[in-house]
């Protein structure tokens, strides 16, 4: 996949994160060139220029002398590498190295063309840092997993090769690659910028994605399941409010619903004049999280797109001016706003489970089973739900409103988008199994309506779980199938069933 930085598209950067091998458009080699240049003549003309012969942070009065210039950047290598924790997962990591990349050959950060060349050949041949995900505060750029990832290229820590972690020089050396030697900022320019909080905030959008759709798949299996109404999902309704995910979403679950005859069978005569809100509101509430989703991958593919380390290099001028791009504040509220989307698709999954198992409600046998009693049924598959989403709720804390000094108070506000986006892997894994969840409890409420039958995209989604997971007559382990009807949603099984949804690339 060939890469134009500053015009690379969300569909790549998704490519990237499910394995593809990322390269330079050959056209990014003069501006490269041109900034490594340029810095070579700012560091003869011998002026103080921070980051490329001064300290780092609170240092940054100190000079330093030319003969130690590639000494001061081995050591902010060696000593910003400093993360604790588990390793990033080797799809987020890999997809940091292509955000670092991408910035790197926008040729404002000074950096050889061999530095360039070697990122490339790592993603080609699959060498992966190690890079502990705890440590960064999402400010002066993710300085310690970012440490992480530029000591594997000088030879040092580890890298996952096809998943073993081996030395880095060793990864390196059966690879046929030489380990990077510094030259001016270029240490500087490998620590600063946001690419790990990027990495892991886009991907917890691509997650939060596919649970939207998958979300939209399960809510419309469930609102057959309960005989809801599909009078909500009326274009005149959505198109007077006017919200496009809102359209979006009542179109999608309109299409979905065509040709039931389950539908059929209770729209004249039906006692009910109103669904509950976790049916009829699903365009408003599901619209609306289409919506911040698609405003967060608008900020987030800018970011992925952008330059982000400190100083900035104009070969024009010869000038290094220091700012603050390194600042993940933008990431840092796409990571709440994602989180908050998270959290909104479990919890409508997890009513509409509950709304299912309660027969007042769904007009179906007591917790889905038919000897409630002898049976539990779904009774505690809805209470896990309840769980997870509840877990969920305590994480989404938004991250961005939390900030503490560090550097000596040189570094006195910092976006955290770090932990904000960190953490929505681990929350999409929650709503996995919720929508899983939802998965077997509305197919099992489809089956009491047989021989009734759904619309065509309906059941082809119960007939895909049905292969694997049969209907529940009574109590069994019920662990096993809900692995299996959560595999379904994680590999993105359901919606191959159902054909296009709304989605987030423009």
């Amino acid at each position: 996949m060939i890469l134009h930085p500053g015009t690379i598209a969300y569909d790549q950067w998704l490519a990237i994160y499910r394995g593809a091998a990322p390269r330079l458009d050959p056209a990014c080699a003069s501006g490269i060139a041109a900034s490594v240049a340029a810095v070579a003549r700012i560091v003869a003309r011998g002026e103080p220029v921070y980051g490329i012969n001064t300290g780092f942070g609170k240092l940054a009065s100190v000079r330093i002398d030319a003969s130690d210039l590639a000494t001061l950047q081995r050591n902010i290598v060696l000593s910003h590498a400093a993360g604790v924790g588990e390793a990033m997962p080797v799809p987020v990591a890999r997809l940091m190295m292509a955000l670092k990349l991408a910035s790197l050959a926008q040729g404002a950060s000074g950096v050889q063309p061999a530095t360039i060349a070697l990122i490339e050949a790592m993603l080609a041949r699959g060498l992966t840092p190690v890079v502990p995900a705890q440590g960064s505060v999402g400010a002066s750029g993710d300085l310690a997993p970012l440490a992480h990832m530029t000591a594997a290229m000088i030879g040092v820590g580890e890298m996952i090769v096809d998943g073993n972690a081996v030395p880095s020089m060793r990864a390196l050396e059966d690879a046929g690659l030489a380990p990077l030697v510094l030259g001016p900022k270029e240490g500087l320019a490998l620590l600063n910028g946001t690419q790990f909080s990027t990495a892991y905030a886009l991907a917890g959008l691509f997650e939060a994605e596919r649970l939207y759709r998958s979300a939209l798949v399960t809510g419309i299996v469930s609102t057959e399941a309960a005989k809801g109404s599909d009078a909500p999902f009326d274009p005149r309704i959505h198109a007077l409010r006017g919200h496009r995910g809102q359209i979006d979403t009542a179109d999608a679950l309109r299409a979905m619903m065509a040709g039931s005859a389950i539908r059929a069978s209770h729209r004249e005569n039906d006692v009910r004049v109103q669904d509950p809100y976790c049916l009829r509101c699903q365009p408003q509430v599901m619209g609306a999280i289409l919506d911040l989703l698609r405003q967060a991958a608008a900020t987030l593919v800018t970011e992925a797109n952008g330059v982000s380390d400190n100083p900035l290099i104009f070969p024009e001028t010869d000038e290094a001016l220091s700012g603050g791009n390194f600042h993940a504040e933008p990431v840092a509220f796409a990571a709440d706003m994602i989180a908050m989307a998270l959290c909104e698709i479990g919890s409508l999954s997890e009513r509409r489970i509950a709304m299912l198992v309660d027969p007042a409600l769904s007009g179906l046998p007591a917790f889905l089973t038919p000897r409630p009693g002898l049976n539990s049924g779904f009774m505690i598959p809805q209470v896990t739900a309840a769980a997870l989403v509840s877990e969920n709720k305590q994480r989404a804390f938004p991250a961005s409103v939390d900030s503490i000094p560090t550097s000596a108070n040189q570094e006195d506000h910092v976006s955290m988008a770090a932990h904000g986006a960190r953490r929505l892997i681990a929350m999409a894994a929650n709503v996995d199994a919720v929508i899983g969840i939802e998965l077997l409890a509305a197919t099992q409420g489809c089956d009491f309506h047989a021989p009734l039958t759904s619309s065509a995209p309906v059941e082809r989604v119960r007939a895909l779980l049905r292969a694997q997971v049969s209907t529940l007559l009574d109590d069994r382990h019920m662990a096993p199938d809900m692995a299996v009807a959560t595999a379904l949603v994680v590999e993105g099984a359901l919606l191959t069933e159902v054909g296009a949804l709304p989605g987030l690339a423009a």
